[in-house]
């Protein structure tokens, strides 16, 4: 019997006080909207607009390359005003388009017409998602039509529904479950259209009590669908501990979900499913929460696609007192950014800003490692932390690949819980992209 949690981990404050009890806000821009061409695994889209075209919302405007990547959808109406690169929350320039918004977020064409999905056939039900540009709106940014797309579907039984929402201060999923459970059972519906052998599964950390009850009540009526209500521990909301919490089997690192009969999808990739293919609304918008001790109003929003983080913080009252630290996600896998002005891309779920920054506090108390082996017991993955570190530090990459370093998750747990404040996770996200890069020229 699967026990409703993973080998390892941390429990964490959460912050979610913060944010939890302040309602979905549906938020138009009033800017500029801007869209980078990659915002997905996979290869960026391809632009088929151009300078000073006429769009509507819901209008592709940078198509898929190949089968791994997606299709860019306008959120809001006007004219392209550019396309060039813009500063994105890695850091780093982007190819981007420019929408100059007229405000009026005119439709396109279809945009918004209800469709009988029981009507349509697997194949059918794929390309509405892929057209749609639907990406998974966890944080991964796999495009959803190829999680559709698994070799053997008849070997689907599970499709879990990730509302574990384990990061701290992000609330945006948590009220989706509250407010909006119909699109997320509408999403499901569609899911168990596409595997006939599979039952649905809502997962649940045992944090959110409202979350747990509305999701039950939906289901009321869905034999095929039951809510796990998993014990609230971090990272809870990676696809190979929920499969495990969920189903008690044990992903490798070489597996895929669909490799155990599992298709694992965000809450709010469903809702998105749910509206692609039977409100016939592309991506154009997703929850996302602001937050942080440093935010005049902790909101939790239903945003535009391409809106500026800026204008958001500005819906939120601003900040009452100076940041130490600003994050695109949470402080355990999120990003810090130095520019308030980059657009919200469809993996974004939060803008957390802080008075205080835990790695800068870290580095102040940093030591040698004491050999505890804290960071061997909380790897969720089971790896070795200490001396992937070691061999990482050394450029040792042919002993550090043979540590199986590149099944590191990034998740943080190693760093968080080191007595001695060595900067575990930073140092392994440095060097997998070398040693990837290595292995790509066979000199690894």
């Amino acid at each position: 019997m699967p026990k409703l949690t993973f080998r390892g981990g941390v429990h964490l404050k959460d912050y979610k006080d913060l944010s939890a009890n302040a309602p979905i806000v549906f938020h138009q821009a009033q800017g500029e909207l801007v869209f980078p061409l990659s915002q997905h695994i996979g290869k960026p889209a391809i632009p088929v607009v151009k300078k000073s075209d006429a769009v509507l919302a819901g209008q592709i405007i940078a198509k898929a390359d190949g089968f791994t990547s997606a299709n860019i959808i306008t959120s809001g109406s006007g004219k392209v005003k550019v396309i060039e690169p813009r500063m994105t929350s890695a850091g780093v320039m982007a190819q981007c388009i420019v929408i100059d918004n007229d405000g009026q977020y005119t439709l396109a064409p279809g945009v918004g017409e209800p469709c009988d999905c029981t009507q349509l056939t697997r194949e059918e039900i794929i390309a509405k998602v892929q057209a749609a540009g639907v990406v998974g709106l966890g944080g991964a940014g796999m495009p959803t039509h190829v999680k559709l797309s698994p070799e053997h579907p008849e070997e689907i039984d599970h499709i879990i529904a990730n509302g574990a929402e384990c990061e701290p201060y992000i609330t945006c999923d948590d009220r989706l479950m509250q407010e909006q459970p119909g699109w997320i059972i509408g999403g499901l519906r569609v899911m168990l259209q596409l595997f006939p052998h599979a039952n649905a599964v809502i997962a649940i950390e045992d944090n959110k009590p409202a979350a747990i009850a509305s999701m039950k009540k939906a289901i009321e009526s869905e034999p095929r669908m039951s809510v796990a209500v998993l014990k609230t521990k971090y990272p809870q909301g990676g696809e190979r501990n929920l499969v495990h919490a969920v189903t008690g089997r044990k992903m490798t690192s070489k597996d895929l979900p669909a490799n155990l009969g599992c298709i694992v999808d965000n809450v709010t990739t469903l809702a998105a499913i749910y509206r692609a293919v039977c409100l016939n609304e592309p991506l154009m918008e997703k929850g996302f929460t602001v937050t942080g001790d440093a935010v005049a109003e902790p909101h939790n929003f239903l945003v535009k696609i391409g809106t500026s983080c800026q204008e958001l913080l500005e819906a939120a009252g601003g900040l009452k007192a100076e940041p130490k630290k600003v994050l695109i996600g949470g402080p355990m896998m999120g990003m810090a950014i130095t520019d308030l002005d980059i657009p919200i891309a469809k993996s974004y779920n939060a803008l957390v800003c802080m008075t205080h920054d835990p790695v800068e506090e870290a580095e102040s108390k940093l030591t040698a490692c004491i050999r505890c082996g804290r960071c061997v017991r909380a790897c969720p993955v089971g790896l070795v932390p200490q001396m992937m570190a070691e061999a990482a530090k050394a450029k040792d990459y042919g002993r550090y690949v043979k540590l199986h370093g590149l099944d590191c998750i990034g998740c943080g747990c190693c760093t968080y819980i080191c007595p001695a404040k060595r900067p575990l996770v930073q140092l392994f996200k440095q060097t997998k992209p070398v040693v990837l890069s290595l292995q790509s020229q066979g000199k690894l």
